[in-house]
């Protein structure tokens, strides 16, 4: 298993299925939860304080994943996702971009299958929120943006992996009782991608 690889969920119920012995970072719900936790970890990873609970020393981080639940923005849109681009869907940045203030709100994201990604600290359950979104996104969360950016400040490659949940409509709320399958999904595809 390699330690160096640093596994990100929002939910202990997203990472339910993770691989025992993965480097796992929960992260808590939303944006500022995720960069404040990602930030912590990867902060301690560049220092020689880094250690496992047993005293023993971790790698540095040199990869992320983030695995999770996703809304999906179009009906055809079911299953598991890799997306090659995460935006953030609400921040102003066109308005803040014309008064001077450069604002990233798109990231590339490496071995992804052309999906792209709307993360925001939205959950989105409005049938005319899901369509505005479905102009600029197949898929939507809340925390992909926020650890998109931080891997990038600290020069670490982050990936994502969604399973779609729900639809981003009126049926997001049942989101609790449908995380189980999303995550058992995530899981698998955790122990067939990655040599643990």
């Amino acid at each position: 298993m390699d330690r160096s690889v640093l596994v990100v969920a929002a939910t202990r119920a997203e990472a339910k299925y993770v691989p025992p012995g993965a480097r796992l970072l929960i992260t808590g719900i939303g944006k500022v939860r995720a960069a404040s936790a990602l930030t912590r970890v990867l902060t301690e990873s560049a220092s020689s304080h880094d250690h496992r609970p047993g005293g023993d020393r971790e790698p540095p981080v040199r990869s992320v994943v983030n695995v999770g639940t996703a809304g999906a923005l179009h009906d055809h849109h079911v299953g598991l996702f890799r997306p090659s681009v995460v935006v953030e869907h609400d921040i102003s940045s066109a308005e803040l971009r014309s008064m001077g203030y450069p604002v990233v709100d798109r990231w590339e994201l490496p071995d992804g299958d052309g999906t792209v990604l709307a993360s925001g600290d939205t959950f989105v359950a409005d049938p005319i929120r899901r369509a505005g979104l479905a102009q600029i996104a197949d898929l939507v969360d809340m925390e992909g943006c926020a650890l998109a950016h931080v891997s990038a400040e600290f020069g670490v490659p982050c990936r994502m992996v969604k399973v779609v949940s729900d639809g981003a409509d009126e049926g997001a709320l049942d989101w609790p009782t449908l995380v189980d399958a999303a995550a058992r999904q995530l899981g698998e595809w955790l122990d067939v991608e990655w040599a643990w």
